[in-house]
């Protein structure tokens, strides 16, 4: 284990266990570092097939831990979170995901990088960036509209709205929706299934159905953006209210 992640190799298949429940399974800057050094050793080693994100808990992720993100918010480029976000791109082996309760933001936005997604019943995935005074992240201006179409993912990523497990799978975003219960069986089943394939075939056609070169572009189109918004007055209020609890109040900007 390491801040909070746990990492467990078995057959082939490497797996990624965010294991904060009693915070939702905010992502702090140290899990986000647990997670790319995981993905590095994994890009890096042959005998890994596969990878998988999971969680422990009743909630998937709560996206990020904000007071730790604010924390690290003046060093964005050297930040844990976007060396994670970039790996997500870059990644070259069939990436999975198994998804209980609510998954927001990153927690969302991490999902349109996976090649194969399980949704437990209750699954509910949230983009709430616009209302912290911030933009998407992770390609998602790019991915998600490309996987939904414009009208909803703008309704998801500028307006916040959820999308629920039966929607999602509807949509696109999702292989499967099993009973909570039967999740991490059926994320195993499949990652063990694909690690069973041979690997070269595999990662050649992920290779072929996305533009990794496409999707860094956006993704530093929206880290300098992102960036930008940080600084902002509406983030500013969007983070204060956050923290006292309150709406916050964007009708003098």
């Amino acid at each position: 284990m390491s801040g909070t992640v746990e990492i467990a190799r078995d057959g082939g298949v490497l797996t990624l266990t965010m294991n904060r429940p009693e915070k939702k399974n905010a992502l702090t800057d140290a899990m986000y570092g647990a997670m790319a050094d995981a993905m590095e050793e994994g890009e890096s080693d042959p005998a890994v097939r596969v990878a998988v994100i999971r969680s422990e808990g009743d909630l998937f992720c709560a996206g990020n831990d904000i007071g730790d993100f604010l924390a690290s918010s003046g060093r964005v480029g050297e930040a844990n979170v976007f060396r994670f976000i970039r790996l997500l791109g870059q990644f070259t082996k069939p990436l999975l995901a198994g998804v209980q309760g609510r998954a927001v933001g990153i927690g969302t936005t991490m999902l349109l990088h996976c090649d194969y997604v399980v949704l437990a019943q209750d699954a509910k995935l949230t983009t709430p960036f616009v209302g912290l005074g911030l933009v998407p992240e992770a390609a998602s201006s790019l991915l998600l509209p490309g996987a939904i179409g414009h009208q909803r993912a703008f309704a998801m990523l500028a307006m916040g709205d959820a999308m629920e497990a039966d929607a999602a799978l509807a949509a696109g975003l999702a292989n499967q929706v099993v009973a909570n219960a039967d999740l991490q069986g059926a994320t195993t089943e499949a990652a063990k299934r694909i690690a069973a394939l041979p690997p070269g075939a595999v990662q050649a056609t992920k290779a072929l159905m996305r533009d990794p070169g496409m999707v860094a572009a956006k993704m530093e189109a929206e880290i300098e953006i992102f960036a930008h918004r940080l600084q902002s007055d509406e983030a500013r209020e969007a983070f204060t209210a956050f923290m006292e609890k309150r709406a916050p109040d964007f009708s003098k900007y």
